[in-house]
């Protein structure tokens, strides 16, 4: 299966085509086009991973085990056909600005694009410091320019893996959702999605100001030589910045989105225009971080991750995911619900989901929702684990 793009012909299996690149860059320079290549470049395997250190939820989620590089500007495309016009689903994956990898297993779209006859888009962006630094002669939130760079490919090559430029959904979880919403709120991204979809987007955490951000960019450069440092080093001395600046009960990464009235706005949702939406959270969000906290703290953080403001500006259609594996101390987690759109139990061996019913891959109810939603559809809550927002 052969496609071409504005950069060369790639060779897919099956619908799949991984590790595509999308765009190149330098260490802290902005993102350009790939260089073109001739004759036909395999895309069988997902590129390498964004230079990052373990999770800091390895202890629900399991480890990432793939290879990691600087080179890590590529995207992966699902595809039922590369004939015809399928609306298409741009997927950010989380992980806190500072871990995760399109290419993880746990998001292979081939069950999603199959089911919701849409065109799935994975991609990686640069993470952590390499991504986020806010610091003096380094432009900032180089990440989510990789990730506007990945939508302009989006619009110039997707037709020919079956999708529709002029239908794109971009969505993501967690701190994809975050930056999802801060290019939907940006004027640099108009035209290049339709809608737009967040899975537990972390609302209740607003864009660093400059000012605090170049307090972590000089701890940092304290720490290292920006410039000069391997990637090792460099996460090394991020981890280090991590140690100084945590605060008792905060989740917020010292490398994260930065206000910088472009790319990033100081008010995410005061700054989101109208449209549409797919708005989710699940029940227990927070006991993938703590498992162990009282049900009263879990109900109080889910604030956090709920914006009754952003959905009252959208025209948005809100859930909450309660499913939880019978007995697992994790419960209904931030991540749980990714299995569910993906299809991807099969293939992930999570501890959130131990004690799991065997072949929950097929179940189908997540991903009606979403199917619905991306052919311009209202969806419907067929499923008796998703739960309309409860009424004040």
């Amino acid at each position: 299966m052969i496609v071409e793009t504005t950069s060369g012909q790639v060779r897919g299996l099956n619908g799949a085509f991984r590790g595509i690149p999308y765009a190149e860059a330098k260490r802290f320079e902005l993102p350009a086009p790939p260089k073109p290549w001739t004759g036909v470049r395999d895309a069988l395997e997902p590129g390498p991973a964004a230079p990052q250190p373990p999770s800091r939820l390895e202890h629900a989620l399991g480890p990432i085990p793939l290879p990691q590089s600087e080179d890590c500007l590529s995207l992966n495309v699902f595809t039922p056909s590369t004939t015809g016009r399928r609306p298409v689903l741009v997927w950010i994956h989380g992980g806190g600005f500072s871990s995760g990898s399109g290419g993880q297993v746990w998001y292979t779209g081939t069950r999603l694009a199959r089911e919701a006859d849409a065109v799935v888009v994975t991609l990686n962006y640069r993470l952590g410091a390499l991504g986020f630094l806010a610091a003096e002669g380094v432009p900032p939130n180089l990440g989510i320019a990789d990730q506007l760079a990945a939508l302009e490919w989006v619009r110039d090559n997707i037709a020919a893996f079956g999708g529709d430029p002029a239908q794109v959904t971009l969505g993501g979880q967690s701190a994809g959702a975050q930056s999802t919403l801060a290019l939907w709120s940006s004027p640099r991204a108009r035209g290049l999605v339709q809608q737009i979809a967040l899975q537990s987007a972390p609302v209740g955490m607003p864009p660093s100001t400059w000012d605090e951000a170049n307090q972590n960019a000089l701890l940092l450069q304290r720490e290292v030589d920006i410039r000069k440092a391997t990637k090792e080093q460099l996460i090394e001395a991020q981890l280090a910045v991590v140690a100084k600046t945590a605060k008792p009960g905060s989740i917020e990464p010292p490398f994260q989105l930065v206000a910088d009235s472009d790319l990033v706005a100081e008010d995410l949702v005061e700054a989101a225009g109208p449209g549409r939406a797919l708005i989710s959270w699940t029940k227990e969000e927070l006991r993938a971080f703590v498992p162990d906290a009282p049900p009263e703290t879990v109900e109080a953080a889910n604030s956090f991750f709920m914006s009754g403001r952003l959905a009252g500006k959208l025209d948005a259609f809100v859930y909450r995911f309660d499913w939880r594996a019978p007995g697992n101390r994790f419960g209904a987690c931030h991540c749980l619900d990714i299995p569910f759109l993906f299809g991807t139990h099969d293939v992930w061996d999570a501890p959130m989901l131990e004690d799991a019913p065997k072949g929950l891959e097929e179940e189908t109810g997540l991903r009606k929702v979403w199917a619905a939603f991306l052919h311009g559809k209202r969806p419907s809550l067929e499923w008796d684990a998703l739960r309309p927002p409860e009424r004040p």
